[in-house]
């Protein structure tokens, strides 16, 4: 085959995962088509993607928004796998969340019907997020597998941090799921939480912010005091593994590690003693939400290996915080 592994498509390119999952397929030997969304007022600046070893052979880029659905027809026409990973996120809740809820869930159905349209298509890969298990209610677990679903109702009662996102996630991620089913089309999610390590988009990714919060003298902004985490390289590597599993099924979380506030502070504390990071001890005072073990045991089962440890996750991101200047 003259592009090697084959062509497929990764959505919301300049994403962090999305442009560390589009250097590793470059790298497996897969040719790679993604989407970005065109700017009415300048062109978007992918140098760090084109600049990628075999992008200028390999990558291909369309404009598409999940505003508008039929827009990634070209993206998805002749690739054998689809990577959804591309997702309206809005924090500052500037939208209603219906909005972004049907921008979501419109897109990704619409990115599924370009799928079937294109008859090439053998298997889609949807990114979820640990937002989609972990608020599940007055009966949460402290472990939790892919059984569980984040209770929407409870969501938009409470409003946590976030809330709106997670519900378009949960929303999202059964309509894709429903609809594989449906029509016949090989549909698996895969859940991350907090994403962090290396990064190769302009930008500081939000993950990696949250993560080393300590690190960067924001110790106000704490809001979490217990952390599902994962390496994006292992995370870009489980979406692939299940593109090229030969029969995977549903759900999948994909989390190393779950770790405390007070450990991250001991384990920075003993590696980077040139930051002013908080003791324990003061770290110990702070109320936050403590996230539940999003246990990977169906994706290791299925013969998928973590590679990353805590030192390793924490010690990529910030060395390239520091090469980037966040640091």
């Amino acid at each position: 085959m003259a592009e090697g592994k084959g062509r497929v498509c990764v959505t919301g390119g300049t994403g962090f995962l999305a442009s560390w999952i589009i250097k590793r397929l470059l790298e497996d030997g897969y040719a790679v088509n993604t989407t970005i969304r065109s700017h009415p007022d300048r062109k978007r600046d992918v140098s760090f993607l084109t600049s990628l070893p075999g992008a200028s052979e390999k990558l291909k880029f369309f404009n598409a928004d999940l505003s508008n659905p039929e827009s990634f027809e070209g993206a998805v026409e002749g690739c054998v796998g689809i990577f959804h990973t591309a997702s309206p996120i809005d924090f500052a809740l500037n939208e209603p969340e219906e909005v972004v809820t049907k921008r979501s869930i419109d897109g990704a159905l619409g990115i599924l019907k370009a799928c079937l349209k294109s008859k090439t298509v053998k298997r889609v890969v949807y990114t979820s997020s640990a937002s989609a298990v972990s608020f599940s209610g007055a009966d949460a677990k402290d472990v939790v597998d892919e059984s569980v679903w984040s209770d929407v109702d409870l969501l938009r009662s409470v409003k946590p941090f976030g809330w709106s996102y997670a519900v378009s996630k949960v929303m999202a991620e059964k309509a894709v799921l429903e609809f594989g089913e449906q029509h016949g089309l090989d549909v698996v999610s895969l859940i991350p939480p907090f994403v962090v390590g290396r990064f190769i988009c302009p930008k500081l990714p939000d993950s990696i912010g949250r993560a080393l919060v300590l690190l960067l003298g924001k110790k106000e902004e704490i809001g979490v005091i217990r952390y599902h985490i994962v390496h994006v390289d292992d995370v870009a590597r489980a979406h692939i593994f299940l593109l090229e599993h030969p029969n995977p099924k549903g759900r999948y979380n994909c989390s190393s590690f779950i770790t405390s506030i007070e450990e991250i502070s001991e384990l920075l504390s003993a590696k980077y003693p040139e930051y002013q990071i908080p003791t324990v001890q003061e770290l110990k005072e702070i109320k936050g939400v403590k996230l539940p073990h999003l246990t990977s045991k169906k994706l290791v089962d299925a013969g998928f290996e973590f590679k990353y440890s805590l030192e390793d996750i924490f010690q990529d991101a910030i060395e390239c915080c520091k090469e980037n200047g966040y640091l």
